[in-house]
């Protein structure tokens, strides 16, 4: 083998240890999420429960499926950006598939009929973010929305409106990803997960149920 061929190698042999070490380094480097200590049980279940789904609910299917009532859900590996707050919720016995459809019984002028509903459905009301949102108004729960992410606390729901008119829902978590603002546990199209999202779209909601 040529002296050249040897040089080639060597440099192609340290290219990639320098890429490796890189990669380590970086590993090594990466700052540990600092978690914001929570004072509630309840308040520390719900953001708990919902961390818990990013590791079971690894899709998103917005398809009608009938329920059993109450506390229907559709299977844990996959559902709709509603579905992460629902079942954080019941976690504390809190159902909102039984609270929203039992408030839309009694109040059905009360809430959007976005979907030409003529009645309340129990397999679907808790699933759709503006009945959520009409729900969590109608007791009181909304804060203000602000462009300061200290304002916005361990299990606040917060809604945003996308630039198509859909609408999307998630929960902040414990977990700081910046001096003034915690990740968003949520499902916005590929499953749970929890992202710095909290200002990247433009927010229509923000309640504070506890």
């Amino acid at each position: 083998m040529s002296r050249r061929s040897n040089i080639g190698i060597l440099a192609l042999f340290s290219a990639l240890l320098l890429v490796s070490c890189s990669k380590q380094l970086a590993q090594l480097t990466t700052p540990t999420p600092t978690l914001v200590p929570i004072q509630s049980p309840k308040i520390q279940q719900i953001v708990a429960n919902a961390i818990a789904q990013t590791k079971i609910t690894r899709s998103y299917d917005p398809a009608y499926v009938k329920l059993a009532y109450p506390g229907g859900d559709v299977p844990m590996t996959t559902g709709v950006c509603t579905d992460v707050v629902i079942r954080a919720f019941r976690s504390v016995k809190i159902d909102l598939q039984a609270e929203v459809h039992g408030d839309m019984q009694r109040n059905f002028a009360a809430y959007p009929r976005n979907w030409g509903a003529k009645a309340p459905d129990a397999n679907i009301d808790h699933r759709r973010v503006p009945n959520l949102m009409t729900w969590l108004q109608r007791r009181g729960k909304a804060v203000p929305i602000t462009n300061n992410g200290r304002d916005y606390q361990p299990g606040d729901i917060v809604t945003w409106g996308f630039s198509d008119g859909q609408q999307h829902i998630g929960i902040v978590s414990n977990i700081r990803v910046a001096p003034d603002r915690l990740a968003i546990v949520h499902n916005v199209g590929s499953g749970t997960k929890v992202e710095d999202v909290l200002f990247v779209w433009k927010q229509i909601g923000h309640y504070r149920y506890f």
